[in-house]
């Protein structure tokens, strides 16, 4: 027997716990589904069998803690813990399902694990957009590999992760969490990944089945309505890799599919899931998306209807608590609405996971490795690698990078980014990270002056935050500027306030901290009073921006009620008013819980505001200016500009005003525009880059690292031109626009390198015996430094039956050379990658001539050819 790894000491029964097995159900004797050398069906069999209909439900449900009949899976369990304590606690939550329930199953713990583990102190890798503009699937895998172990060491045995959807429409918030826009290199990505989590015996739960970010106008969870074609050829195929390298869950979406929630949607989670592509593995729901059948898209009546048609969809457990699949279910399999075939399939497929991971086998994990193995010094440098090598070099005029360090005498450091460690969405508190401002002061020269000036905060939008010279508070003393601040240490502005003060703007993104220690970081309450004194007679646009509730009156008049709980949302109101005039001024605002955020703004550009100006006169002070802008996106944050908030776009422009050579380094995670663009030196996408990005960065601008990134998404010129992507059908018309081109300010695969590349020698072979076609070409470093280059293959058919993308990414490769060398790069593809999806919808392949296109990014193609096939062989 394979036996037990790992007992804790702790355990309440040892009699329990033998030499090589565990007597789950207690009866004294080994049960063929606690015998490890039993076949793994015969397992499940088993122990199915004896199970009451109580425990079989407790299997599809979700929660806390454990129930006297067990449960499936538990949530974020151990999520608020250091990995020793987080390990003790998933042992002492198995010791309760095991000892405490009379057949003892083992509980799966899930958890977030985008861009590492989301319990506290696990290494943060770049964020996955960012792992994608790496464009190396060997570095993705160990990555996965790394967070694999540090999920493992913790007791979670689930990650909710990867996200597998794709990015057509960059205004997503989440674009930041896919692999890009292209199902090619997102299959590449996600399967890379999803193999990593299950050689570590980790269940891997691509998401979000299906098209979850592509609704109208690139809204999460939106209603999508695609044909088949589209949703086969674009949206399908990342999926299918995850489940072909391992993944043994998938996480059905929020939204519907013409109509048909994804949560209830048979046609994807049976016929297309198990009957199609054979996955054996078992369907989660996404948090609350089993109740939004219900409250949001409205198609049944009632709780029990719910559950019927989740369940028999295909659907088999429900997260992140049990709702629907509890007493509603109960309540519908005794009316017969639902067959208990239906309960022991799902209960069947989540029994099968967990001994397929070996859950049963080896429970327990040992708190001495968790402390060892999460952000340990092997995966700090694997962090740092990725980093790296995710940094994309968009613009580099005049080779204004890299910073040479002996000619740089003073530089200016800006940006409300530059002093933060940005890590993005789902991400923990990682054991350590670099800011880029702490990282910049580690590298510059003895000597070398470094100023520093954020100079504007991440606000929203075309607003700028109402400055304090337009603010008096009430009983002003001489020289006083800004608003009175009443805070209450509860969420309704009740009682005595517990602190009192003079905020100069109302500009405050606290994120999931407080206001001060004085006030709890939940469950807070802020008034705001004075008097606004406009600089000119005009119609003003104020904006507030908050999460949660906020109300706004001037002169006593009630203008915004949105007093209640919600992501950061922003609200407008426009108000006509006089020059000099003193308008009262009342602001109401609540926290409940998660992040905290106020901020009241408005279209004013009377002046340039006094951080912004400071920032302008350091610049003009320092030989090169570096600004880290930042932006509001995520999960329930989709943007409907791609700009720049207005601050940071007048800190920009007011940098580049001052003559100062300029470097904008964006930490986002999807494009951002504006003409400022144009006005700068230099312009690097550094993502989320993770704990070790500031490094990285640094590393990147002074020049010990080459950039080697590229694009995973196309950049566009404008909002209007989405959705925009490299890989469209021909259009019947034109592809431009009256007012602009319609091609992308930068083609998707693009990013520039401190040293050039070139491509020569295009050989196209013909087909061998087993279909295999042979495409070579030669690739050299002309520089003089070592770079990385990618090198993208794209094919197009000549001619089809069915109107074919222009391009198709088809292969890539990344190669790291030294100045001067060349290698040959060697591609493989086959009549597989030639097919498509007949008017019939089946996989066809046409013989005839297909263009190869060779290059550095789609929109800069080096070497062309044409590939002749004329049939299978």
């Amino acid at each position: 027997m394979d036996g037990t790894d790992f007992i804790p000491s702790a355990v309440a029964n040892p009699a329990i716990y033998h030499d090589g097995w565990i007597d789950f159900n207690k009866n004294g004797v080994i049960d063929p589904f606690e015998d490890p050398r039993r076949p793994l069906d015969q397992r499940v069999e088993n122990l199915l069998s004896q199970m009451t209909l109580g425990e079989k439900l407790a299997q599809l449900g979700s929660g806390a803690s454990i129930p006297e009949a067990g449960i499936g899976n538990l949530t974020s369990a151990v999520r608020s813990f250091p990995p020793r304590e987080g390990a003790m606690r998933s042992n002492e939550l198995q010791v309760q399902a095991i000892e405490r329930t009379r057949l003892g199953i083992p509980a799966t713990i899930h958890e977030e694990c985008l861009h590492g583990c989301l319990a506290d102190f696990s290494t943060s890798f770049p964020q996955a957009i960012a792992l994608a503009a790496t464009w190396d699937p060997e570095l993705v895998h160990k990555v996965a590999r790394a967070i694999a172990k540090e999920t493992r060491t913790r007791g979670i045995r689930q990650c909710l992760s990867p996200v597998a959807d794709i990015a057509r429409d960059v205004r997503a918030g989440r674009t930041e969490e896919t692999y890009g826009e292209d199902p090619y290199l997102a299959s590449v990505m996600g399967a890379a990944f999803c193999r990593a989590m299950r050689e570590e015996g980790i269940i891997a739960t691509p998401k979000h089945f299906v098209a979850n970010f592509v609704g109208d106008g690139g809204r999460d969870s939106n209603e999508v309505h695609f044909s088949e074609r589209i949703i086969r050829e674009i949206y399908f195929p990342s999926f299918k890799a995850c489940i072909g390298t391992g993944a043994l869950s998938v996480m059905a979406a929020y939204g519907s599919l013409d109509g048909v929630p994804c949560s209830s949607n048979r046609w994807l989670l049976t016929d297309i899931l198990r009957k199609e592509w054979g996955f054996e593995g078992f369907v989660v729901s996404d948090y609350g998306s089993v109740s939004g059948i219900l409250s949001k898209h409205h198609v049944v009546a009632n709780a029990e209807e719910v559950a019927k048609v989740a369940l028999e969809a295909g659907l088999d457990m429900e997260l992140p608590r049990t709702d629907f699949f509890g007493d509603p279910l109960v309540r519908a399999i005794r009316s017969g609405m639902v067959h208990s075939k239906v309960i022991d399939d799902s209960v069947r497929r989540i029994l099968r996971a967990k001994f397929t991971i070996g859950l049963f086998d080896s429970p327990f994990v040992d708190p001495e490795e968790a402390e060892r193995v999460c952000g340990c010094d092997e995966h700090i440098q694997l962090a740092l690698e990725a980093a790296r090598k995710s940094i994309v070099l968009l613009k580099n005029d005049n080779r204004l990078l890299p910073i040479m360090r002996e000619k740089v005498k003073s530089i200016t450091i800006l940006g409300p980014a530059s002093n933060e460690v940005r890590l993005g969405g789902y991400s923990g508190t990682p054991p350590r990270a670099t800011t880029p401002l702490d990282a910049i002061r580690s590298k510059v020269k003895t000597g070398t002056k470094v100023y520093h000036e954020k100079g504007c905060s991440v606000t929203l939008g075309k607003y700028l935050p109402v400055q304090s010279s337009c603010l008096v508070p009430p009983n002003r003393k001489a020289g006083r500027r800004g608003l009175r601040g009443e805070y209450f240490n509860n969420p309704d502005l009740m009682g005595k306030p517990a602190l009192v003060r003079l905020d100069s703007e109302i500009d405050f993104d606290w994120g999931v901290g407080s206001p001060d220690p004085k006030i709890s970081c939940d469950n807070f309450s802020v008034r705001w009073t004075g008097k606004l004194v406009p600089p000119e007679s005009r119609l003003y646009e104020f904006n507030l921006a908050t999460d949660d509730g906020v109300r706004l009156w001037i002169d006593g008049k009630l203008l915004i009620d949105s007093w209640h709980d919600r992501g950061l949302t922003s609200d407008q109101v426009q108000v006509r008013m006089e020059k000099g005039k003193k308008y009262d001024i009342r602001i109401e605002y609540y926290e409940r819980t998660g992040t905290a955020t106020a901020q009241f703004s408005w279209d004013c550009r009377s002046e340039v505001p006094r951080g912004i100006e400071k920032a302008a006169r350091l610049a003009r002070r320092a030989d090169v200016a570096v600004i880290f802008p930042g932006m509001v996106e995520g999960e329930g944050k989709d943007r409907a500009s791609l700009g720049l908030p207005a601050p940071q776009e007048m800190l920009i422009e007011e940098v580049v005003k001052t003559g100062t050579p300029t470097v904008v380094v964006l930490l986002t995670g999807s494009p951002v525009i504006g003409d400022w663009i144009n006005g700068v030196g230099a312009l690097i996408q550094a993502w989320y880059p993770g704990q070790e990005g500031g490094e990285a960065i640094a590393e990147t601008l002074f020049g010990e690292n080459n950039p080697g990134g590229k694009l995973p998404v196309t950049w566009p010129r404008s909002v209007g031109q989405l959705p925009l992507y490299y890989n469209h059908k021909p259009t019947g018309r034109t592809y431009g626009y009256v007012d602009m081109p319609g091609t992308p300010l930068f083609p998707f695969g693009h990013g520039l390198s401190y040293t050039q590349f070139t491509y020569r020698d295009l050989t196209v072979g013909k087909a061998d015996e087993k279909g295999s076609i042979s495409i070579e070409l030669r690739v050299r470093n002309v520089g003089d430094s070592r770079g990385d280059e990618v090198v993208q293959l794209y094919l197009h058919a000549k001619v089809s039956s069915v109107a074919r993308p222009v391009q198709e990414l088809k292969r890539f490769r990344r190669l790291t050379l030294e100045s001067r060398e060349e290698v040959v790069v060697h591609f493989d593809v086959s009549s597989d990658d030639l097919a498509f999806l007949g008017q019939d919808m089946r996989p066809t392949f046409e013989p005839g001539e297909f263009d190869v296109m060779l290059g550095s990014s789609s929109g800069d193609i080096r070497l062309t050819g044409v590939l002749n096939l004329e049939k299978i062989p």
